[in-house]
């Protein structure tokens, strides 16, 4: 005979998944320690991002909507008056037009000049693993260090214009000339960095397949059409990435031309960051320093979404 066992109502039977009552217990799963190892690992870069990028980031935005005195203690609210500022300052349509000036001329030279180098020092040739040395050096040299020694060279009585007298041309004071002056400054960051894409563009360059370019030659393709229907397309990824690096990094300088120029003569050589320092750290008005530093920041957010934008009609591979 057969006994059967009655569970009361309302008694709610153990199940192998959770407590008695019906509550889930937490399932303590292999997926759950992944993602908690994934958060710990990213916490610091996080609380890092929010400290020093995020939060100092709000902060200037609301700063540019005060008026900071720090030498008569005073902060009071302006509210949009510092931006009305920004359209009505004479000054900083040349400080813009000198900013564009600087960024044109070191993207253009240094792209060119880095991927001319990477082309030839991609050859089987002797004693390139010397010359990428050489080329790679300034980049790993201190700034300012390598901005006071071209300072020197650069005066009237200078280094270069030594050299050019050994050939009897009498140069220029390089870095008080009208015509001069942003050139220098130019040619003086493009020789620091230009090592630094011209690796990059060698380390694409010897990541293109050689039979590409055995089946161009077979068809009959000459070096310069392989050269754009080829080695362009192939590298553009670099191309872009460089761009990229090198558009943020001219609308950032400051320090070539706080030691050469000063921001003259007059004001042909004042880009933002170095008009933005004056107006914060040597005029005092930092609600209007912070003004510009939202100005500085819309710019370099507009150009880097308008370079990854068009990256879908001339990068390989993106569509």
């Amino acid at each position: 005979m057969s006994i059967s066992t009655a569970v009361p109502v309302g008694e709610a039977s153990a199940s192998p998944t959770g407590p008695p009552g019906g509550r889930a217990r937490f399932a303590w799963t292999t997926r759950r320690r992944d993602q908690l190892a994934g958060y710990l690992f990213i916490a610091p870069q996080l609380a890092g991002s929010l400290v020093f990028v995020f939060l100092p980031l709000g902060l200037v935005f609301w700063y540019s909507l005060h008026e900071w005195n720090v030498l008569a203690g005073t902060f009071e609210y302006t509210g949009g008056e510092n931006y009305s500022r920004v359209l009505d300052d004479p000054t900083l349509r040349g400080v813009l037009a000198a900013t564009a000036a600087f960024s044109t001329g070191l993207v253009v030279f240094n792209l060119s000049l880095a991927l001319f180098l990477a082309v030839l020092l991609n050859q089987r040739m002797r004693g390139t693993v010397l010359f990428r040395t050489l080329f790679f050096s300034p980049v790993v040299v201190s700034l300012v260090a390598w901005t006071i020694v071209w300072g020197f060279l650069l005066q009237d009585n200078g280094g270069v214009n030594g050299a050019l007298q050994l050939v009897g041309v009498d140069g220029p004071n390089w870095l008080r000339g009208d015509n001069t002056a942003m050139l220098s400054v130019i040619v003086v960051q493009v020789l620091k960095n230009v090592g630094l894409n011209m690796v990059l563009f060698l380390a694409a360059l010897q990541g293109v397949p050689a039979d590409l370019y055995e089946a161009a030659s077979i068809d009959g393709a000459g070096r310069i059409r392989q050269f754009w229907r080829i080695t362009v397309p192939m590298i553009s990824p670099t191309i872009l990435l460089t761009s990229i690096i090198t558009v943020v990094g001219s609308l950032q300088v400051f320090a070539q031309i706080a030691v050469l120029t000063q921001g003259g003569p007059g004001t042909s050589t004042t880009v933002l960051v170095y008009y933005l320092y004056q107006q914060a750290f040597q005029f005092h008005q930092f609600g209007y320093g912070a003004t510009l530093s939202v100005l500085l920041f819309a710019i370099v957010l507009v150009l880097t979404i308008v370079q990854w934008r068009m990256r879908r009609r001339w990068v390989f591979h993106e569509s």
